[in-house]
């Protein structure tokens, strides 16, 4: 089972505006005027990292756990099946043609399928990922519980 949710620190600049760092990503920083918008960039700026390394067909790292005072911020739901999918084919070693072969599609499909940038019915990538053993689901938490958990 994998897990979309990567620790990030929240410092205050010297205005005292929450810096957000990744750990697991040292060249990705974005910040917000206050804590709430703090984490709504990280989550982008999370998933314009993803974006990248699909397109670029790069590793996607494992998160690290979290060290104290740290917060988990989770991978956006625009790019999160997608980036199952991506996991889930490279972990396989299944291209793009045998998927498509699977599938009973064009490989342009599959690569659309991939792309950030295009918009793809989740069912579509949800009966990709059942091909490959697979099953992507939706976890929702209760914010305070995980707030006392450190996240």
């Amino acid at each position: 089972m994998h897990s979309f949710l990567y620790p990030a620190s929240f410092r205050p600049d010297l205005s005292g505006r929450p810096v957000v760092s990744f750990r697991d990503f040292p060249r990705a920083h974005t910040d917000g005027k206050d804590r709430r918008e703090a984490m709504e960039e990280a989550m982008d700026c999370l998933g314009s990292v993803m974006a990248e390394l699909i397109v670029t067909k790069k590793d996607i790292p494992r998160p690290s756990a979290p060290k104290r005072g740290e917060r988990l911020v989770p991978v956006p739901l625009w790019i999160a099946a997608k980036l199952a999918l991506y996991q889930a084919m490279r972990e396989q070693g299944v291209s793009n043609s045998e998927l498509a072969r699977r599938l009973g599609v064009r490989e342009t499909v599959v690569r659309r399928m991939l792309d950030p940038d295009q918009n793809t019915r989740v069912e579509k990538i949800q009966s990709a990922l059942e091909l490959l053993g697979k099953r992507a689901s939706v976890l929702v938490e209760d914010f305070s519980t995980a707030l006392q958990a450190g996240a």
